[in-house]
């Protein structure tokens, strides 16, 4: 069972152009879909976002899942005043150090632990703004022959990473049968891992 890394927010509006093309319903119907089609085979790393991190915990409340198994959440030290209240639901957080008084640097080094997981075998982006650009380039780092799937029909950075990476064809830019993608693409990875 490898490990998905799970790239996911809602673009905000004083952030870029991102929120443009972003559909917030679709991107909790993604991340929702993610997470039921691979949550029993692969465990799900994720890097605390105040959107994503309650919409994980409700979705697993609601599939009776172990968190202990099932997710690994990152959370960077330096937002230690303003964590969500769902991170104490999970008791399998890791927190990295925060660089003082630097955000950016701080994001980076849990970024930089995150995804130097050895177990990663996939990345899977939804929505998002500038960070899930920069997890794209630095997961693909460390994991050059990883499976990574951005969903584009959400919009936001993950629709910049399928036109400018060339992920997907033309009809996949406004599929919305998330289901039906996630278990296309999974299967497909399951059976190429065992080959």
């Amino acid at each position: 069972m490898g490990a998905i890394f799970l790239s996911a927010s809602v673009p905000l509006k004083h952030r870029g152009t991102y929120h443009e093309t972003a559909n917030p319903f679709l991107i909790q119907c993604a991340v929702r879909e993610i997470v039921i089609a691979i949550i029993r085979q692969h465990q799900i790393i994720w890097g605390g976002h105040p959107a994503i991190t309650p919409m994980l915990w409700s979705i697993c409340e609601d599939l009776g899942v172990d968190y202990a198994d099932a997710v690994v959440l990152y959370q960077s030290k330096f937002f230690e005043d303003d964590y969500p209240e769902e991170n104490r639901k999970f008791g399998n957080a890791i927190f990295t150090n925060a660089v003082a008084g630097d955000r950016e640097a701080s994001v980076l080094h849990m970024r930089k632990e995150m995804l130097s997981r050895q177990d990663l075998t996939g990345a899977v982006f939804i929505g998002g703004m500038e960070g899930v650009e920069t997890e794209h380039a630095i997961f693909k780092f460390y994991h050059p022959n990883a499976s990574v799937l951005p969903v584009p029909s959400p919009g936001g950075a993950a629709l910049t990473l399928a036109l400018d990476h060339g992920y997907g064809t033309q009809a996949d830019l406004a599929d919305i049968d998330f289901a039906r993608m996630f278990h296309t693409h999974f299967s497909y990875m399951n059976t190429k891992a065992t080959q």
